[in-house]
């Protein structure tokens, strides 16, 4: 299921996925596959999405956050 509020928060900073990507040092299609669902972040990434884009994590990603196991 798409991410549609996370692609609406990107989107309304006027950032593309290279430049969420960029910020975050990973590959654009990890990006590309968070916001269509077909994975999810890690927390501690989930967070650093969320700063990035000045928003909440849990509207973001709610209940869709992979906890961090180490």
């Amino acid at each position: 299921m798409k991410n549609t509020k996370l692609i609406n928060a990107r989107k309304s900073k006027g950032y593309t996925q290279k430049d969420v990507a960029d910020f975050l040092q990973i590959r654009v299609s990890t990006v590309s596959n968070w916001e269509t669902g077909y994975s999810r972040p890690a927390l501690d990434m989930a967070i650093e999405v969320a700063r990035y884009l000045d928003a909440d994590v849990a509207n973001l990603f709610g209940t869709n956050v992979q906890e961090v196991h180490t």
